[in-house]
């Protein structure tokens, strides 16, 4: 790791410290200032774990994809994630749903999205791993047959149960569980560190099939091993907080834009800080400054698009 980059990962540090206290110690009256604590350190945990998820999540996919204007999400993460939800309501109704225990309904959504992913991913690439992008098409395809079938149990729900659907299809930081946080972040943080301790072999695999092989990298192992991290990092988020598809790319291209470098050592803890400063920051803004009139999720949302139209006319894809 070089000198910038180490200076550019201090720096980060220190505004990601300072954003932290900010969050944590502003405006804290004379009241129950152990429960106050305890509700923005349980947030700012949520925050920092699903940044840091996404963030990571991005970096590995674009690696394996080869493509910098692609995301988790099109693999229909997110939009599993919605037919769930909607057949759970189907299924339980509103009191059912609402009366499911958050830890067995955490289990489940991150099970069947990491399962899905893994069937995806290991019969797609059994043959070598030289099918990845009929493997993104077939990800793409999912999600508009889960889309659309989301769309027509919406029409068999009654406008209530409708309306509960609608509020777990996108991503909230307010109705995070404190009991799902220590697992979420386990399974982030062993996700993340098995990733750095692959950046070397990242670097070759970002080089390209052959030129990998040829280096004596077992390509098709790294490959599914780097799609599995994905899968794991992608759905803890996804079932913490909701879906956020284009999050992970404002990221990534802030880490490129910061490092020149490609990397992985390096990219994989800027892409994690610079996820976990722009939440943090964001969340304060919107929550202490303006009075929360205005949501995060969807004004990153809105951003990510434009950052992925702007990367599309530049013609920056890899």
């Amino acid at each position: 790791m070089d000198r910038r980059t180490r200076l550019t990962l201090g720096l980060m540090a220190l505004l990601l410290a300072g954003l932290s206290a900010l969050w944590m110690f502003q405006g804290l009256g004379a009241g129950n200032r152990g429960f106050i604590l305890h509700l923005r350190a349980t947030k700012l945990a949520a925050l920092i774990t699903v940044a840091v998820a996404i963030a990571v999540a991005t970096i590995l996919f674009q690696t394996v994809a080869a493509n910098r204007v692609l995301t988790p999400s099109i693999m229909g993460f997110d939009a599993l994630y919605v037919l769930m939800q909607t057949f759970l309501v189907v299924l339980l109704g509103n009191a059912g749903f609402a009366g499911l225990p958050a830890a067995g309904k955490f289990a489940l959504d991150v099970g069947v999205m990491t399962a899905l992913a893994v069937v995806l991913f290991g019969t797609l690439l059994a043959k070598g791993a030289r099918d990845i992008p009929r493997m993104i098409l077939t990800g793409v395809i999912l999600g508009v047959l889960f889309r659309s079938v989301s769309g027509f149990l919406g029409r068999i729900l009654d406008p209530n149960e409708f309306s509960v659907v609608q509020s777990v299809s996108f991503a909230s930081f307010n109705r995070v569980d404190a009991d799902l946080l220590p697992v979420a972040g386990g399974l982030t943080v062993l996700a993340v560190l098995a990733a750095w301790r692959m950046a070397p072999q990242l670097d070759v695999l970002a080089l390209g099939r052959e030129p990998a092989v040829s280096l004596g990298v077992r390509h098709q192992r790294l490959v599914l091993v780097t799609l599995a991290l994905v899968a794991v990092l992608v759905s803890v988020s996804t079932a913490l907080v909701g879906p956020v598809a284009f999050f992970g790319l404002i990221v990534a291209g802030l880490a490129h834009g910061l490092l020149r470098s490609a990397r992985h050592a390096g990219l994989i803890p800027v892409a994690a800080l610079a996820a976990a400063i722009l939440l943090v920051g964001g969340q304060w803004l919107f929550e202490r400054m303006l009075g929360q009139a205005a949501t995060l999720s969807v004004v990153v949302e809105f951003a990510g698009g434009l950052f992925f139209l702007y990367l599309l006319l530049k013609g920056r894809i890899r």
